[in-house]
């Protein structure tokens, strides 16, 4: 296995050549086309974002390889992708992952080791795929956002209680608004239905003791985080 690794390694170290170049460039732009095709599988993506991951280990390999031996331009690369960084708009996490394995397959590929790149991307990109067909990380589907709004002399410490009790396993409150000039509150909780058959009951049960105002009960919004 050793000799196999060994035989596809290039000495972009000691030889900048043509030959080592194409052959790492070829071998980035495969491994970064894997990649985005992995994110593209079962995830929303841009036609930008997708065409960034093909050819962001080709764009760090040949960085690499520029500045390989040099510290000083190594370290000053590091500062532009800092700068980068910094200017750019947060992404959600599934995409801040995906740049770091491009970049990673990048890095390898610019120091030469093709197979070891070519494996490590197999690898991450096949336990992408397996996570995105499982249901790990996946909330319950008994999952709410609670957001209910209340007149000002209901005291919204317990109101729901009795509701609650009925048809949800488990609540929290974690945000309270006031509006409309301080006359209406504005609770959001997280609560977890005993049956999501029975949401309608539960909803009607809550207008009785709301004064019929506004409620929003739905599933969260998935796909937004970030880091």
């Amino acid at each position: 296995m050793s000799e196999l690794f060994n035989s596809l390694y290039i000495e972009s170290a000691n030889a900048f050549s043509i030959t080592s170049f194409i052959i790492c460039t070829v071998a980035s732009l495969v491994l970064g086309g894997g990649i985005a095709g992995t994110y593209m599988y079962r995830n929303q993506y841009t036609k930008g974002f997708v065409t960034t991951l093909f050819l962001l280990p080709a764009m760090v390999q040949m960085v690499i390889m520029l500045v390989n031996g040099n510290v000083g331009a190594g370290v000053a690369v590091m500062g532009a992708f800092s700068l980068v960084r910094f200017r750019s708009v947060p992404g959600s996490a599934k995409e801040i992952s995906s740049i770091f394995l491009a970049m990673a397959v990048g890095l390898a590929t610019g120091m030469g080791y093709i197979a070891f790149a070519a494996v490590f991307a197999l690898i991450i990109c096949g336990v992408m795929i397996v996570l995105n067909l499982s249901d790990f990380g996946e909330m319950s589907p008994q999952f709410r956002i609670l957001k209910v709004t209340i007149p000002e002399n209901l005291d919204y410490t317990d109101v729901f209680e009795t509701v609650f009790e009925e048809y949800v396993v488990q609540q929290q409150l974690i945000k309270v608004k006031t509006t409309n000039m301080g006359s209406l509150f504005r609770l959001e909780y997280t609560i977890e239905l005993k049956d999501p058959l029975q949401e309608k009951q539960f909803i009607d049960a809550l207008r009785c003791l709301n004064g019929n105002l506004e409620i929003i009960c739905g599933r969260p919004i998935i796909g937004k985080e970030e880091l």
